[in-house]
């Protein structure tokens, strides 16, 4: 399977996410899945990637220019791709990708969760949504959306089209526990935006 993961790109974090991104990166390696992430080299996607190939797994980083220009491209994935924008790099990661996996992250990996969580629950994809929250990061966003769906301003469905998990183990499963879905195009997606 070829899995997104979005995770944290900040600097200033705590030891424990760069060594859940670890685990999780040499896991993903160790199964023989293709890691579809952010293209950068630093932080947890940093630690994710390095992980994955010194586990034997392919990488694939999707990476806008502005990036590269200021030096962060993780230039040993084994395909990078230059994209011209943040919202051109999202489309490619969603066309390449399987399943998607949620680490802890910032309000770049909220914001790529809810766009994918979004088109999720409109049925416009039904591949696997997963988020890894070993912590309870994202604890008071589940209370927010539960509070919204007890308001009326989210379908019924909206946990339906996501799992909550807190190992690693618990993560995989969910997100090779059915057979692998298939990716829309890259014209159905924009069809779907459109």
């Amino acid at each position: 399977m070829n899995i997104c993961i979005f995770c944290a790109s900040s600097q200033n974090i705590d030891r424990k996410y760069l060594d859940l991104a670890t685990e999780v990166g040499t896991e993903l390696g160790r199964r023989g899945h293709t890691l579809v992430s952010g293209g950068a080299k630093v932080s947890c996607m940093g630690a994710v990637t390095s992980a994955a190939r010194a586990a034997g797994g392919r990488t694939i980083g999707v990476i806008p220019q502005v990036l590269v220009d200021i030096e962060v491209a993780d230039e040993e994935s084994d395909e990078l791709v230059v994209t011209a924008d943040i919202r051109e790099r999202k489309g490619v990661m969603d066309a390449r990708s399987d399943a998607f996996l949620v680490l802890p992250g910032g309000i770049g990996t909220l914001e790529e969760l809810f766009e994918i969580w979004t088109a999720r629950v409109l049925g416009i994809h039904d591949r696997p949504l997963v988020v890894l929250d070993p912590w309870g990061l994202y604890e008071p966003l589940r209370a927010m959306i539960g509070h919204m769906y007890d308001e009326g301003f989210t379908r019924p469905d909206v946990f339906d089209a996501i799992s909550f998990t807190s190992t690693v183990e618990e993560a995989f499963a969910h997100l090779e526990s059915r057979p692998h879905p298939v990716r829309p195009s890259v014209a159905e997606l924009g069809e779907a935006a459109g």
